[in-house]
Order: structure tokens, then sequence, then C-alpha cells
């Protein structure tokens, strides 16, 4: 299966990190998240039920971001990918998530990890 549902850009903030600043102040972080699904239903259709609603699982990863506290990136991108997978129909996901400025000279510092049905 190669079709993928692609949500680019989500730009949110959150508290992450493990240093004391971090812990007090919310920092951007950049999501970017592809799911891997079977859209031949939803095409052949044309029904919204037959589709992976990417709107509800976008409301669902910033509703459980902007209301997070992790230590680590590497944590807050299981979360999101084991709340992606939660919808039957995802077989797989990447979740891509940067942080701005975290790095002195970097553009950003980030994680990426692909998760499959059997990984949660």
């Amino acid at each position: 299966m190669s079709d993928e549902i692609r949500i680019n850009g989500l730009f949110l903030r959150t508290i992450i990190g493990i240093n004391d600043d971090e812990r007090e102040h919310k920092q951007d972080v950049r999501i970017n998240l592809a799911l891997v699904v079977d859209t031949r239903p939803a095409a052949r259709s044309d029904e919204i039920d037959d589709a992976v609603n990417y709107r509800t699982i976008a409301k669902d990863v910033i509703d459980l971001v902007e209301n997070s506290k992790f230590f680590l990136v590497e944590r807050m991108a299981e979360e999101i990918a084991r709340l992606c997978l939660a919808d039957p129909r995802v077989e797989r996901v990447r979740v891509s998530i940067e942080k701005p400025a975290a790095l002195r000279f970097a553009r950003s510092v980030g994680v990426v990890i692909q998760r499959s049905r059997s990984d949660v």
C-alpha cells in the first residue's frame, strides 16, 4: 500500500524539554504526519464515512500536544503515532517533530519515527 494522507506543518506550542526554562515556558514545535491508508474505498464511494478523517486526527494531535508536558520529543512522537493508529484504517504512520531554535546555529532539531499497527 502506498497511499498516504499527509498533514504538514502543524505549528503548535507546548511544554517540551528537560531544562528548567523548558518546563516553565511553552515552545514551538512543528509536526508533519504521513498516514498510510487505503484510499480506494473513499475514492470509489466519494463518501466521508469511507475516508480517514484527517481533520479529526489533526484536532486530536493538537489537543494532545498543546496539553502535554513531555520531557522528550521522542515520547511526544510515540504518543502521536499511537493516536494516529487508533483509527483502524491507518496502517502505518510517519511522525516528524521539529523544535525550531532548540540548538544554537541550527534551524531546528527533531526526530522522525515510523510505526505500524504491530508496533502498538
